[in-house]
């Protein structure tokens, strides 16, 4: 997965609103992380990634403070909603939990 329009693809599989542009910052934020197969995918059942999306994702750049069981229930949610798929997108992922904690707007650039 490599273009825009494949990313908005499979987010729109999990939810029927997609901001083509909020899901453009979120792979702008990815970066390099996407070019790289296993960094691009979120292993759902590995408690140690779930715990970096929560920290790095959740805790710093949606600059949430909630408890961490509350932010490790949305990320067990999104996993969750996700199961039937066995690669987990990292854009899917991270789309999914900004629009839960209604956030994306911090990925979509002013003009």
């Amino acid at each position: 997965m490599s273009d825009l329009a494949t990313y908005v693809a499979d987010i729109k599989k999990y939810t029927s609103n997609v901001n083509e542009a909020a899901v453009a910052g979120v792979v702008k934020h990815l970066g390099i992380a996407l070019r790289n197969r296993d960094s691009s995918l979120v292993a759902g059942k590995d408690p140690a990634e779930l715990a970096r999306v929560r920290d790095s994702f959740l805790k710093k750049k949606l600059a949430l403070t909630d408890a961490d069981d509350k932010l490790d229930a949305a990320v067990v949610a999104v996993i969750e909603k996700l199961k039937a798929d066995n690669s987990k997108s990292r854009v899917t992922v991270y789309y999914l939990l900004a629009e839960h904690f209604k956030k994306l707007d911090l990925f979509v650039k002013s003009a």
